[in-house]
């Protein structure tokens, strides 16, 4: 097996040039490191991560940690960050929290034990456990302890549902929430709430009703039979109903067709993520884009560039209309 001095006597460079190559250290110039790179690539050579750990007390890996990588947003997500660790270099160490606090501890301080170069969370239910570390750590979607925020403006997005429904003509309106202990679920409530009650007047009044859920199919689709049995005679019937979550929407799709109510003819349905199966499901469901490639760019950016990162961030996501609403 090649050596880095096998790469260095190849090159006809020091072993100290190599290293600086392999470090992706800038006061080498470009001509030798394209004369190391093509020495190593003849050779076959492959750096010793776990010596150059040792030296270096950090690796070329990021770690992520997410409560459920079968959730579609948090695929999509983790996807991007890949992609993202790529251009710069670096792997991704993944890790599931399965939503409880215990496994995230755990988890969070076995990478860190590993020397990555930064660890990236999108924490359980409210976490509020303090990390101290040598390393960059940032809370992603959901907020982890004290340390800064990237985000979508969730409040904003549900504030654009709110208003395509209002455009749409909808005055009787459904909405189910996420988990009231995610400050997620909390913040696109708030927002739509906060946007139906400006645009409800005296002279034109929205009728709305919140219905608490979970961020899932199941929940959607139980939710909403409990809406439509409690106005079972179809006149209070809302004529939307607007989801926190595309799980939910979809399940709300699906208690619609068994009970052979059309959308968006009877029900106008609505969601939040647009993860994949938003463009997949018939009909196609409106939705809210959240902006995973830009959240991805710009985690990757505050692990790389700590000294130069802010305090929290959002990022605006954007309407995507599809055939699941309609005018009245």
């Amino acid at each position: 097996m090649p050596t880095i001095k096998d790469v260095a006597r190849k090159a006809d460079v020091s072993v100290g040039t190599v290293s600086r190559v392999l470090a992706k250290n800038d006061t080498v110039k470009q001509p030798l490191k394209l004369r190391v790179q093509a020495a190593m690539d003849e050779l076959g050579y492959k750096p010793n991560l776990a010596a150059r750990a040792l030296r270096t007390n950090s690796i070329d890996v990021i770690g992520l940690v997410v409560p459920d990588i079968t959730n579609p947003f948090f695929a999509q997500l983790a996807k991007d960050i890949e992609k993202e660790a790529a251009s710069r270099s670096h792997s991704v160490m993944l890790a599931n929290s399965d939503d409880d606090l215990e496994t995230e501890k755990i988890q969070i301080t076995a990478l860190l034990d590993r020397s990555v170069r930064g660890v990236i969370v999108v924490a359980t239910s409210d976490s509020n456990h303090p990390y101290e570390a040598d390393v960059p750590i940032v809370s992603l979607d959901r907020r982890l302890g004290d340390h800064a925020l990237v985000s979508t403006n969730h409040f904003d997005g549900s504030g654009q549902i709110a208003d395509h429904l209002h455009q749409l003509g909808h005055r009787r309106i459904a909405y189910i929430a996420g988990p009231d202990t995610m400050d997620v679920a909390r913040r696109r409530r708030e927002g739509f709430v906060t946007r139906i009650k400006t645009l409800s007047t005296p002279d034109d009044p929205i009728e709305l009703t919140i219905h608490a859920g979970q961020f899932d199919y199941d929940s959607g689709e139980e939710v909403c039979r409990e809406i439509l049995a409690e106005t079972a005679d179809g006149g209070d019937r809302p004529t939307a109903i607007a989801a926190a979550s595309d799980q939910q929407a979809i399940g709300v799709l699906r208690a619609a067709r068994d009970l052979k109510l059309d959308v968006p003819g009877d029900l106008s349905v609505t969601g939040f993520d647009d993860i994949s199966l938003a463009a997949l499901v018939v009909p196609r469901l409106t939705t809210i884009r959240q902006p995973t490639a830009a959240l991805a760019r710009t985690v990757i950016d505050r692990i790389f560039e700590p000294a130069k990162a802010g305090g929290d961030e959002e990022i605006s996501g954007d309407l995507v209309m599809r055939e699941s609403t309609a005018s009245l």
